[in-house]
């Protein structure tokens, strides 16, 4: 079940299934010719938060470390901030909703991206529209992504393209919701005072 913030501003009530913090792991795979020092094949770990401050726009933030073959972290892989806006048909009036994603990472690339979240289901569809970066960063000429809400996990996927090189998958995850030790705390005072009749 999707809970609604009571203070969640109304323009991104379609959104209120990504709130929240979600954590899981996935596949990196940099584009031909950007592979190297710090942008190898390899797993890795990802945190994602979507919050909300009442205003009409959800705030994400990702991070992604390298995972070795045990799972550990490694180091630092990626980081982005984004602002996340539903904008049209915020209220679900005529179909699909429009989304606007405005976005920097930290290798210094900013990004524009438009899509639409799919009516009737928790899948949002977005690509690139202006993509700027700085003379450090990889050769980037934009993207795709698509994030869908699957038996309660998070599931994304990413591909990019470059002047030399075909839009192509580079990153996908699947990630679990990190349950609110609030929440937990309202679960066990739900339960019988001597926890035994929870397992009759």
């Amino acid at each position: 079940m999707i809970e609604i913030p009571s203070d969640l501003h109304r323009d991104v009530v379609p959104l209120a299934f990504l709130l929240g913090t979600w954590e899981g792991a996935g596949v990196h795979a940099p584009l031909p010719g950007q592979e190297g020092p710090g942008s190898e094949k390899c797993n890795f770990g990802q945190e994602i938060v979507f919050r909300h401050d009442g205003r009409p726009f959800l705030e994400f933030r990702s991070r992604t470390w390298v995972l070795d073959e045990q799972g550990e972290k490694v180091r630092a892989l990626e980081t982005e901030h984004a602002f996340w806006r539903v904008t049209s048909n915020q209220h679900g009036t005529s179909g699909e909703r429009e989304i606007e994603v405005s976005s920097v990472r930290d290798d210094g690339t900013v990004e524009i991206w438009y899509g639409k979240l799919h009516d009737g289901k928790p899948q949002i569809d977005l690509a690139t529209d202006a993509v700027a970066r700085i003379e450090g960063a990889a050769p980037y000429s934009g993207g795709k992504r698509l994030y869908g809400l699957v038996k309660d996990e998070l599931l994304w996927v990413g591909e990019k393209a470059a002047p030399e090189v075909p839009l192509r998958p580079y990153m996908s995850a699947q990630l679990k919701k990190v349950l609110n030790p609030a929440q937990l705390i309202n679960d066990i005072n739900d339960l019988p005072d001597d926890g035994i009749a929870f397992f009759r």
